[in-house]
């Protein structure tokens, strides 16, 4: 029985150690395709942006309007995937997601979720839209393929608005889930700066209403945050004058003791990562070693990926 405590208790630490997230700074960012043996295609002189790892780490979700032949002149941002057979290995060329993911409108902010599921952001026009951009979640069948989308219900019953929703983020907590995003608008009439939101779902049940994240807000454009998937680190994108602002855009990062507290005053996370231009739709690896994020413009195109390491 003493054996077995001990064994219990060495495996107990062990396992804690290593789900224990990364700390320290980030790397300089790097353009992701300039990186040894991935493709030359994850950027292109179109937007490329919204970049996320899947959770197993093969594949990278991205939105982009790059041109799918020669005649297409006004593309609309889709949905892409570019897959490498293991963490170790390179990614390949990314590939446009089929329909129902994509459709004629603006497909973009994907997030890959455990179970084949995915969230993102369409704007396309239903009987069931609340607004201009509202998110939805699809599932892939092992047979089926993607299935219909399922869109969230609409404020004030869910987190759907007439806003634009963005950069949504889903974690597990204890009786169900949350559901972190931003809401703005870049409509002249009028122009509504972005704000950070959550909303909840009991386990069988369905998003509720969204709640503002008060500490996290300011009088500036705050736009599409990322959590951890243990839910006590949060980035995200702002043009807000906080100290060590690099200008435009910039992302950063914010922490909680739990997920019941509140969450840290923003920290920029500093020339490494931000620059002059707009860094945005920042959104962290499943063990959170890793950062990717947009950069508009980019050295390539109108927005570029790049990614960061800590």
């Amino acid at each position: 029985m003493t054996r077995f405590t001990l064994a219990a208790a060495v495996a107990l630490l062990s396992s804690a150690t290593a789900m224990a997230a990364p700390a320290g700074p980030w790397s300089t960012g790097q353009k992701i395709d300039e990186i040894a043996g991935n493709s030359s295609e994850l950027n292109t002189p179109s937007l490329d942006g919204c970049p996320i790892l899947s959770p197993d780490g093969h594949q990278l979700y991205m939105a982009s309007n790059r041109p799918e032949s020669a005649g297409d002149s006004t593309p609309d941002l889709n949905i892409w995937v570019a897959t490498r057979a293991s963490v170790d290995e390179p990614f390949g060329a990314p590939e446009k997601l089929p329909a129902p993911i994509n459709s004629a409108a603006n497909d973009f902010c994907p997030t890959p979720l455990r179970g084949g599921k995915l969230l993102f952001v369409s704007n396309r026009s239903t009987a069931e839209s609340c607004g201009q951009g509202d998110i939805y979640l699809s599932r892939l069948h092992p047979k089926k393929g993607w299935l219909d989308p399922r869109h969230l219900r609409c404020a004030p019953d869910g987190p759907n608005s007439s806003l634009d929703e963005q950069g949504p983020s889903l974690i597990e907590v204890d009786g169900g889930h949350q559901l972190f995003f931003s809401r703005s608008s870049a409509a002249p009439n009028p122009v509504v700066p972005g704000e950070l939101f959550v909303s909840s779902r009991p386990d069988g049940g369905r998003f509720g209403s969204a709640t503002a994240i008060a500490e996290l807000n300011s009088p500036a454009n705050d736009i599409q945050p990322n959590v951890r998937k243990d839910g006590r680190e949060l980035v995200f994108s702002s043009n807000h004058p906080y100290p060590g602002a690099q200008g435009a855009q910039d992302i950063y990062v914010s922490t909680r003791d739990s997920v019941d507290a509140t969450w840290s005053a923003p920290v920029n996370l500093g020339s490494a990562v931000n620059t002059a231009a707009a860094e945005t739709r920042p959104s962290l690896s499943w063990d959170a070693a890793a950062l990717l994020y947009g950069r508009a413009p980019g050295p390539e195109g109108s927005a570029d990926i790049f990614i960061s390491t800590r």
